[in-house]
């Protein structure tokens, strides 16, 4: 925890002339999408009938919580974010929002999306939502990710949550086929990552970010990504094989998870030089593509199915 406090001393310098956008930086924007997209899925997919009012409250609730992790994560990370090349332009590391600032932006998000869900939705989807905010703010940000090159392994739970909170808003219980998309979302998520790392090894050692082409090397990294992918792959299928989709899905799934298993395959085969970088570069890409491509598959037969009823 060291790290993390001396995190939290390092955001706090800054004159903070902060504008509205520097606060929607905070919130991830670009995480916070792909949150709201995969929790819709959730929401439309999940049984009975979903008032427009419930649906639109759920949704913005687990945005907004999302966004709370997001500054939370930046405040206590700002000592490492001012050394990563990716991350060093952020609102805190450059001085244009305190360290107090986010801290009490996070905190304040945090609590409000957690109380309207839990108040005006229902309380499991409430308490779902508040551990979510603190397993990924707590678990993962403040220990995880400087302790163990399993970080974005175990950490990769927090952002595999929201179909489930959405289908537990929906519907007041949980159910396999929302833990099937908690799962390959959480499976996804280390070769996802990895392949990133792979090209942005020198700024995690910089960083002293304990990530797995860090600790163990790049061929390690590489066979853990194909491992991953191959045991994502089929699981991601199941879904269409257990009834839960239909024969878009199967297809969609097959399809874009094979050339999934083709570019793990050219990043554990290409190790030397750009041609290296480039295959992680693809990968990292096409992962994007594959978790989209899925989820909207899903999106899209539960609403061509809801207009046929």
């Amino acid at each position: 925890m060291a790290g993390g406090a001396a995190s939290a001393g390092v955001a706090a310098v800054g004159e903070g002339h902060a504008a509205p956008r520097d606060y929607f930086e905070l919130l991830k924007p670009r995480v916070m999408s792909l949150v709201i997209f995969t929790a819709l899925v959730g929401l439309v997919r999940a049984p009975g009938d979903v008032h427009p009012v419930i649906a639109f409250t759920a949704l913005l609730c687990i945005a907004v919580g999302a966004g709370a992790s997001g500054a939370l994560n930046m405040w206590w990370d700002a000592d490492i974010d001012a050394v990563m090349t990716r991350t060093r332009g952020r609102p805190v590391p450059s001085g244009r929002v305190t360290g107090h600032e986010a801290l009490a932006f996070g905190l304040t998000l945090s609590a409000f999306s957690v109380v309207v869900l839990g108040l005006l939705v229902n309380a499991l989807a409430g308490a779902l939502l508040a551990f979510t905010i603190f397993f990924y703010v707590v678990i993962y940000t403040m220990w995880l990710k400087r302790s163990t090159s399993q970080n974005i392994v175990i950490g990769g739970a927090a952002g595999a949550f929201p179909p489930l909170v959405a289908w537990a808003a929906a519907s007041g219980t949980v159910s396999l086929e929302p833990v099937l998309l908690f799962a390959i979302i959480f499976f996804w998520t280390p070769p996802h990552f990895w392949a990133l790392a792979l090209y942005r090894a020198d700024d995690y050692a910089r960083a002293g970010v304990p990530m797995l082409p860090v600790t163990a090397g790049p061929d390690e990294t590489r066979l853990q990504i194909l491992l991953y992918t191959l045991f994502l792959v089929p699981l991601a299928a199941s879904p269409a094989f257990l009834g839960y989709a239909g024969l878009a899905y199967g297809a969609v799934s097959v399809l874009a998870g094979a050339w999934m298993i083709v570019l793990a395959v050219r990043v554990f085969r290409v190790r030397q030089g750009e041609a290296a970088v480039k295959a992680a570069k693809g990968l990292f890409g096409f992962s994007i593509v594959y978790l989209f491509a899925l989820f909207a598959t899903l999106l899209g037969e539960a609403v061509i199915g809801g207009l046929l009823r």
